[in-house]
């Protein structure tokens, strides 16, 4: 089966919004067994949208199509659709009915401009829309099965699940392949290096598809694996897991995809301990990371962004003599700031930040890139110096934060 996804849009053509759906949509298939095999994006542009639909029809047999289908001018999906099967635009009573209901249901009152949702191309099939006013609709075009959504993801999200899966199904049959994907986290390597290191895993297990998404500061291992017998192929992704474990050791934080921050609340949570952060160069970055994580409040006792001098001394009790001999970027400093910010909030771990995130303020000393951290635990407290090669404000500053809690994260382990 040969399935295609377009996406339709100027905001997506341009690049002023990420095409998300694609990658939604391409993901839920590959766990449905299924396998896009082509991603295409084209603009609010009529001509082009209709030449493009036309291609696909001719050589896919299902085509996901998200985007175009609102009440605004430049909404032209519908349209296309009908130009490419070279029948007209019709008052489709089911479509008008989703549109109605969307609004009936919210006490809203109903715009004539969104009738045009409900105008679809003629024998087309509407599909339900629960959460949002624009019907979906699925379409035969020469040998391929148009299923047409909204480019709103969570709109786009539910009719997927809901209505073109199951239609799939209906059409084709359940596929009896499965397919199994393991997302291993890794932070502090390249990708080059990483991949170097697991250059013998397609040897070791030639049913295993490698993959390496970069998602800075880390860097996520896929494996994939298709097959019909889930316990097979279970084991052997999880004896490749434990190849890649092998191979990649404590650089590894997640055999599951999850992030860092849910990792050292989760080691937190299970020790039953506690953590105040001080920082300085990340700015705040590290509180908001942990307090992303559902259940934070648990563990995650307090935070001061002590960004100035007077802060440290005033709020953490940094001494001024270790100020004025080492200044505000160093393993001393930290250490200090470490242990009052685990003083001040009464927790049994303190974590402290500064550095130079640049792209000034550095010096030949410490150029703009240095980290100092300081790790307070219920027996001592640790101080570290790093340095990183970026010059970008925005990336040393994830990379720092990062790496202060994978400091914390090896603490916790041991």
């Amino acid at each position: 089966m040969i399935i295609e996804i377009l996406a339709t849009g100027d905001e997506i053509r341009t690049g002023a919004a990420i095409d998300s759906n694609s990658a939604h949509i391409a993901q839920v298939l590959e766990q449905a067994g299924l396998e896009a095999i082509r991603h295409t994006c084209v603009g609010d542009d009529m001509d082009i949208m209709v030449s493009i639909i036309k291609e696909i029809s001719g050589r896919a047999d299902i085509a996901i199509v998200t985007g175009g289908l609102g009440p605004t001018s430049d909404d032209i999906t519908a349209e296309a659709a009908a130009k490419a099967k070279g029948v007209e635009l019709v008052l489709n009573r089911s479509a008008l009915h989703v549109v109605e209901n969307f609004f009936k249901t919210r006490k809203r009152t109903m715009s004539p401009s969104n009738k045009k949702q409900a105008m679809l191309p003629k024998g087309a099939e509407s599909l339900n829309n629960p959460v949002g006013s624009a019907p979906g609709f699925v379409l035969k075009i020469d040998r391929c099965w148009f299923f047409f959504v909204p480019g709103v993801p969570f709109e786009m999200r539910r009719m997927l699940s809901d209505e073109v899966l199951p239609r799939i199904e209906k059409l084709y049959g359940r596929t009896d392949e499965l397919s199994l994907v393991k997302t291993i986290s890794t932070f502090g390597l390249t990708e080059s290096a990483t991949g170097e290191l697991l250059d013998g895993l397609s040897a070791e297990y030639p049913e295993i598809t490698t993959g390496f998404r970069s998602k800075f500061p880390e860097i996520q291992v896929k494996l994939y694996i298709r097959g019909t017998d889930d316990k097979v192929l279970g084991k052997i992704l999880e004896k490749a897991s434990q190849w890649v474990l092998g191979k990649l050791g404590e650089n590894i934080f997640s055999m599951n995809g999850r992030s860092m921050e849910a990792v050292v609340g989760g080691l937190l949570a299970e020790k039953q301990a506690t953590l105040a952060v001080a920082e300085s160069c990340t700015g705040g970055l590290i509180s908001h990371m942990l307090t992303n994580v559902p259940g934070s409040s648990g563990y995650f006792h307090f935070s001061g962004v002590t960004y100035s001098n007077e802060a440290k001394t005033k709020v953490l009790g940094v001494s001024n003599e270790v100020l004025q001999r080492y200044g505000a970027v160093h393993p001393e400093t930290v250490k200090q700031m470490a242990q009052g910010v685990k003083r001040v909030a009464g927790t049994t771990y303190g974590l402290a930040t500064s550095g130079i995130a640049g792209p000034d303020g550095g010096t030949d000393e410490k150029p703009v890139g240095t980290l100092c951290i300081g790790v307070a635990t219920p027996h001592d407290v640790k101080g570290f110096r790093f340095f990183f090669p970026f010059n970008t404000r925005s990336m040393n500053k994830k990379l720092f934060a990062m790496k202060a809690l994978d400091l914390l994260r090896r603490e916790l382990r041991g």
